[in-house]
């Protein structure tokens, strides 16, 4: 990859789909996912003669908040225009988008990379309209126009990263934020997020940036990675050959051979063509707007990091996995105002209810065991009513998972109470002991392993049902008193 003559520099534009139910400028469904073909259009979307656009309020209102929670500066004044080119897939001749005064710009959000921050700079956000979609067939090309007019936010970074890492990172960093802010769903398999990533490679200790190759239309994190990677090798080795790029291109990526492709020379704001949208009138955010969508901000994913972390004493990857979704982050929330445990809550749900869903292909949003029920599985363990491992087991977790039934009425039913009583563990204590003697010999040579293995012998006997602390208590004093 980078070796000590050469830095990578890399920016990335990123393009989500807006949370809204209609597109940007018409009524139509936003809904093209696995539609028919050509369902979701009108005259507006597909660029009749004589029709006029309306600015969706609910986009703009969703765009802005985007724009505040990457710490943007959000212009009071903006204004759309047109950007000019013809593709088969465009079927007003040009995209309804932002150029010279976006909703907000000059913000920034922090990563994190192996325990330690970085701040990525963010150049721009603002808002547009999606194109429609062209499928390559045997015979030709068919296009599919339910997406045309879906709004959009484009999300440009400055070249801050340098490497695929940071980039995956701060495009992970950048899907959680929104998610959270609920301006897009993100859902990357349903085409609603994608990323136009920009490399070029330097001499080490050159200011001056290189021409840069912009891979387009990387559609996962997975992609986004390795187009990164392979882009850097090529053009490092153009660079060793004495051949480095004179000028900026555009490249496509495929997944099937790994490797970037040429496509054009790249284009500049010139051949857009850009000019103020003679059809919508400029934004104007009023300062009270701006003041209602602040408040309508959550807490956002680094502070819910922090207070995982510092205030409750969760691990940092247990933290990280429940923060990364903005469902599973209010869930587990619920979980521990119920039960008053965060430790016990985080290790049931990253450790055995994820691990469980991602079996069944599920979701947190889809799990038939609620924050209450969670909490109420907690309180047991922590009451002394059942023991751990009957909590995670078959018999408890497993029943509650399939049927989503209240844990205190399955411990009734199976009988699944923990065995509490010391003269009923005491007689098995001593069964266990009587035939286990060389552990007890194991245990008096300072094998601590032997220990366990005669407690587990009783934890055994009970199917787990004993309570653990009394029969290690009820144990050290009998191994102490045995006489062979």
């Amino acid at each position: 990859m980078i070796n000590d003559k050469y830095e990578a520099v890399i920016g990335l534009e990123v393009h989500a789909q807006i949370a809204t139910a209609t597109k940007m400028f018409c009524s139509c469904s936003s809904d093209s996912f696995n539609k028919e073909p050509n369902l979701n259009i009108c005259p507006i979307c597909m660029g009749f003669p004589g029709q006029l656009p309306v600015i969706n309020g609910e986009a703009l209102r969703k765009g802005l908040k985007a724009a505040l929670a990457l710490n943007c500066h959000v212009s009071s004044f903006s204004k759309f225009d047109r950007k000019n080119y013809f593709y088969p897939d465009l079927p007003k001749g040009f995209q309804i988008s932002q150029y010279d005064q976006p909703v907000g710009k000059q913000g920034w959000i922090a990563i994190d990379l192996d325990g330690s921050k970085k701040t990525i700079r963010i150049s721009r956000l603002h808002l547009e309209d999606d194109a429609g979609k062209l499928m390559h067939v045997e015979n030709g090309t068919l296009c599919d126009f339910n997406r045309s007019g879906v709004p959009l936010m484009e999300i440009v970074s400055e070249p801050d990263m340098s490497g695929s890492k940071e980039a995956v990172a701060y495009a992970r960093a950048l899907q959680t934020i929104l998610r959270y802010v609920g301006a897009s769903e993100a859902d990357m398999e349903k085409g609603m997020m994608r990323f136009d990533a920009s490399v070029s490679i330097r001499p080490k200790g050159q200011v001056k940036l290189s021409p840069r190759a912009e891979i387009k239309n990387l559609n996962s994190f997975k992609s986004l990675e390795a187009a990164i990677n392979y882009e850097i090798e090529r053009q490092i080795f153009l660079w060793e050959e004495g051949n480095p790029m004179t000028g900026d291109i555009t490249v496509g990526w495929t997944d099937d051979h790994q490797k970037t492709y040429f496509l054009r020379d790249k284009e500049g704001a010139d051949d857009y063509r850009y000019f103020p949208e003679p059809d919508l009138p400029p934004i104007v955010v009023e300062n009270d707007l701006l003041a209602s969508l602040k408040k309508e901000i959550p807490e956002l994913p680094s502070d819910k990091l922090a207070r995982y972390t510092g205030e409750w004493k969760i691990s940092d990857s247990e933290a990280d996995l429940i923060v990364s979704d903005a469902v599973m982050a209010k869930y587990f929330e619920e979980v521990v105002a119920l039960s008053n445990d965060p430790k016990k809550a985080a290790t049931f749900l990253t450790t055995i209810l994820v691990s469980r869903l991602k079996r069944d292909g599920l979701h947190i949003s889809e799990c038939k065991i609620t924050a209450e029920m969670l909490a109420k599985l907690i309180k047991l363990v922590n009451d002394n009513k059942v023991s751990m491992n009957i909590a995670k087991s078959d018999d408890l977790f497993e029943v509650m998972f399939e049927t989503g039934r209240d844990p205190e009425e399955i411990v009734q039913e199976k009988g699944l109470i923990v065995v509490s009583d010391k003269g009923e563990l005491e007689k098995l204590c001593r069964l266990v002991l009587e035939s286990n003697k060389k552990s007890i010999e194991d245990f008096r040579k300072g094998k601590r392993a032997a220990f366990y293995f005669l407690v587990g012998q009783v934890m055994k006997q009970t199917k787990g049902q004993a309570n653990a602390q009394s029969v290690t208590e009820i144990m050290e004093n009998l191994i102490q008193q045995y006489n062979f």
